[in-house]
């Protein structure tokens, strides 16, 4: 078996469910900031750098783990674990979905149009943060310890060969 993560590979996964977390915490006090006042200068800035972070980083982490962390574990015996892996890809694809309506909103109150609705916006934050920390939540509880387990199994067999 071979693994295309290593140790440093998932130093960067943390650190990004990390940052995905401050930006989680952003966007809800930015819909606090927006119910007071739509129109303030730096909902229209923190709207922008959200939006980027989630178009691009957040993106760009889901795939990572597309291409990296989920195939050796959907390749094991263990059928609980499949299970959890798919859940978790299901997951980037409704992530991805509820993604695709909100983040025009938030390039809409970047760019100051007033297209975007307060309440519908508001729903969009509520689904997106909650399926985000949900997600990471279980994938930190069981995925990335079991494929941190099985990467140091399969250093230590090499090691063990080479030694």
């Amino acid at each position: 078996m071979t693994h295309n993560v290593s140790a440093q590979k998932f130093q960067a996964l943390d650190a990004c469910h990390l940052q995905i977390y401050q930006h989680l915490n952003a966007l809800s006090d930015l819909l606090k900031q927006l119910e007071l006042d739509s129109h303030a200068a730096n909902c229209r800035e923190q709207a922008k750098t959200i939006e980027a972070f989630f178009s691009g980083t957040s993106r760009q982490h889901h795939e990572d783990e597309e291409k990296n962390v989920f195939p050796t574990l959907l390749a094991s015996t263990d059928a609980e674990l499949v299970h959890t892996v798919k859940t978790l890809q299901q997951d980037h694809c409704w992530i991805e979905q509820n993604w695709l309506e909100l983040g025009p909103m938030l390039r809409g109150i970047a760019q100051s149009e007033d297209w975007p609705d307060l309440a519908e916006l508001k729903h969009y934050v509520e689904v997106f943060v909650s399926l985000c920390h949900d997600h990471i939540t279980l994938e930190e509880a069981l995925i990335y310890p079991k494929a941190k387990s099985m990467l140091a199994q399969e250093l230590a067999e090499r090691a063990k060969r080479q030694g």
